[in-house]
């Protein structure tokens, strides 16, 4: 791996971790593109999962910070705030289907589904899954707050990720809507959801490098990992202003033009 290949895909993480546009289905195709070795791939994937998740904790330090009290002050049998309590455990269930479908599917996804191909049948039924989504959002635009109930069916949608060319993010967010959360509540909660998941990723990552072994260029990973914790920041930031005023239209139309060429790419010339 040289060094402009890990400032490549450590641009694509960050932009793309946090925007609903599939960020595996894009370091998949960029990965083919660049051509890199298995070790190094497996040691980026790790550390970019860990700077992912860095740059979510980081931005949302003080939520994090309210909701470590709440856990807290529960286990002690204090009183707590029921929202935050209800949020605090939201995040816990949310996460349980994608980590069982995960533990399960994973190795056969990655064996078997990670080609272009794939990610552009993937990208084009997300397009229509968000289609439906804001369709159903104009009808009836909604205003409701997290529940366990909303919860377990975010956590089923964002299991769905697990496809690549299916954005983590995207996936929760749309579904969040279908579920009766607004945008912004939906898009704050997906980021929320993304610490364990990213997090646990990560480390399964992480232990098969070290199962694997092999030499590893940990310098340039570091390079492209603090590559993909800025600009994920930013793209946080910037993508929690634009979802308070706009739809998911624009990754829409993206991800169908995307699908286009990717399947032409997959189809033609390779």
């Amino acid at each position: 791996m040289e060094l402009v290949d890990a400032i490549i895909l450590g641009l694509v993480q960050g932009i793309t971790e946090f925007l609903p546009v599939s960020s595996t289905g894009h370091l998949v195709l960029v990965r083919e593109w660049l051509a890199l070795s298995d070790v190094n791939g497996l040691a980026f994937d790790a550390v970019l999962h860990f700077s992912t998740t860095a740059a979510v904790v980081l931005y949302f330090r003080k939520d994090l910070w309210i909701l470590l009290q709440v856990g807290l002050r529960k286990l002690s049998r204090l009183p707590v705030n029921e929202k935050d309590l209800t949020m605090l455990y939201a995040l816990a269930i949310a996460t349980v289907p994608a980590a069982v479908f995960g533990l399960f599917l994973e190795s056969f996804i990655s064996e078997n589904l990670r080609t272009s191909l794939v990610v552009a049948g993937v990208l084009l039924a997300a397009a229509l899954f968000f289609m439906y989504s804001e369709w159903k959002y104009y009808l009836r635009p909604v205003h409701g707050a997290i529940t366990l109930k909303r919860a377990v069916g975010i956590g089923l949608f964002q299991s769905i990720a697990l496809l690549p060319g299916m954005s983590r993010s995207g996936a929760t967010i749309a579904g969040g809507m279908l579920l009766g959360l607004n945008r912004y509540e939906a898009s704050r909660f997906s980021f929320l959801l993304a610490i364990p998941i990213t997090l646990g990723a990560g480390s399964k990552m992480l232990l098969d490098l070290l199962k694997q072994g092999g030499e590893v260029d940990w310098y340039i990973i570091s390079i492209g990992a603090s590559v993909s914790f800025v600009t994920s920041l930013i793209v946080i930031h910037f993508f929690l202003a634009f979802i308070r005023k706009y739809t998911l239209w624009p990754f829409v139309w993206y991800s169908i033009i995307l699908s286009g060429m990717v399947g032409y790419v997959a189809l033609f010339t390779i």
